[in-house]
C-alpha cells in the first residue's frame, strides 16, 4: 500500500475543483492500493479525500486544533466519519503553529506528498510552500498538481 499525503491551496475557484479532482484521480489510480493522509481543510484537502475515495482507497485525518484561537472551520462530517483514523493535534501558540504541526505530521506519515499548488513561494507558516520544503528535507517524493486552467480565489485586501 502506498501512503500519500496532501498539502494545497484552500481558496480555489469553483471550476478549479473539478480540474483538480480529475487530475488527482488520474494520479492516484496509478497506484494499486492508496491510503491518504490529509488535514481535510477546505479546498485541496477535501478534493484529495474525494479522489482517494474514487480510487477505492482509505484515508486518515490529522486535524490541527489551535489552542490560542477559534478552531478552523470543521471538515464535512461525512468525510470525518469515513476516515480510517482521526488525530487531533492541539498545539500551544498562534494558530499557525497548529497548522504547521499538522502539515508536518501529514508528511511524516506519507511515502509521497501531493502538493496541489500553483508554485507561488509566498505563504505563511504551515502553508503549502513550507510543507513542500519540509517534505523535500525529509526525503519525501513530492508530486505537484496544478492543472491547466486552475485558479485560486483572490482574497480582497483588508481595509484599514
Amino acid at each position: 500500500m502506498t501512503t500519500i499525503g496532501v498539502t494545497g491551496h484552500i481558496r480555489l475557484r469553483p471550476a478549479t475543483h473539478r480540474l483538480i479532482l480529475a487530475e488527482l484521480v488520474q494520479l492516484l489510480s496509478g497506484y494499486p492500493r492508496v491510503h491518504g493522509v490529509t488535514c481535510l481543510a477546505e479546498g485541496s484537502d477535501q478534493i484529495f479525500a474525494r479522489a482517494v475515495q474514487a480510487c477505492r482507497g482509505t484515508f486518515d485525518v490529522v486535524l490541527p486544533v489551535p489552542a490560542a484561537a477559534a478552531p478552523p472551520a470543521a471538515p464535512p462530517p461525512h468525510l470525518l466519519r469515513q476516515a480510517r483514523r482521526v488525530t487531533r493535534l492541539e498545539v500551544a501558540g498562534p494558530p499557525e503553529a497548529a497548522y504547521e504541526a499538522a502539515s508536518r505530521e501529514v508528511v511524516e506519515r506519507s511515502d509521497i506528498l501531493v502538493a496541489v499548488w500553483d508554485g507561488d513561494p509566498a505563504g505563511g507558516r504551515g502553508g503549502t510552500a513550507e510543507t513542500v520544503e519540509w517534505a523535500k528535507a525529509m526525503g519525501r517524493r513530492v508530486v505537484r498538481v496544478w492543472p491547466a486552467g486552475a485558479e485560486r480565489l483572490t482574497v480582497p485586501a483588508r481595509l484599514p
